[in-house]
C-alpha cells in the first residue's frame, strides 16, 4: 500500500513511517499543508493519514480540497482534536474514518486495512449467478 502521513510532530511522523514501512507499505511524509497539497496531487495514493493541526493551516482543508477535485482516497483523520463536534467537521468533511490521539498504531494499520478493503470492494467485480457486475469498467456481462 502506498501512504501519505500528514503529521507535523517528527517523532510521531518517524515512528508511523518506521512501523508502516516495516509493514511493507510505501511511506511518504508532509509535514505542512503545503507539503501535503503537493503530495496529494502528483501521486496516487491508496491511504492517506491526515492530521488536522498543521504550522500553515487545517488538514481539513487539504482534505476538502481533495474531495473537492474528485479524489476519493480514503483518510483516516488522527488528530488531538476528538470532541464531538470536531469528529463530525471532519466526517462531513470527507474523512473515512477518525481517530483521536494519543492512538495504537497496530489500530491504525488495521482500520488502513479495514478503509482500502472496502474502497477495492466498491471497484472490483461483483458476480450474482450468470450476471458479471465490473465496476472498474463499468460492464454488466450475462453468461
Amino acid at each position: 500500500m502506498r501512504i501519505l502521513v500528514v503529521e507535523d510532530d517528527p517523532l510521531l511522523s518517524q515512528t508511523m513511517r518506521r512501523s508502516l514501512t516495516e509493514a511493507n507499505h510505501h511511506v511518504d511524509v508532509a509535514s505542512t499543508l503545503a507539503q501535503a497539497d503537493h503530495f496529494w496531487r502528483v501521486q496516487e495514493f491508496d491511504a492517506v493519514l491526515l492530521d488536522l493541526s498543521l504550522p500553515d493551516g487545517s488538514g481539513l482543508r487539504a482534505l476538502r480540497d481533495a474531495r473537492a477535485r474528485g479524489d476519493r482516497t480514503p483518510v483516516l483523520v488522527l488528530t488531538a482534536r476528538n470532541r464531538t463536534e470536531e469528529r463530525i467537521a471532519g466526517l462531513d468533511a470527507g474523512a473515512d474514518d477518525y481517530l483521536g490521539k494519543p492512538f495504537d498504531l497496530a489500530e491504525v494499520e488495521a482500520r488502513l486495512r479495514a478503509l482500502v478493503r472496502r474502497r477495492l470492494d466498491l471497484t472490483d467485480q461483483a458476480r450474482v449467478g450468470s450476471l458479471l457486475l465490473d465496476r472498474r469498467a463499468r460492464r454488466a456481462y450475462i453468461g
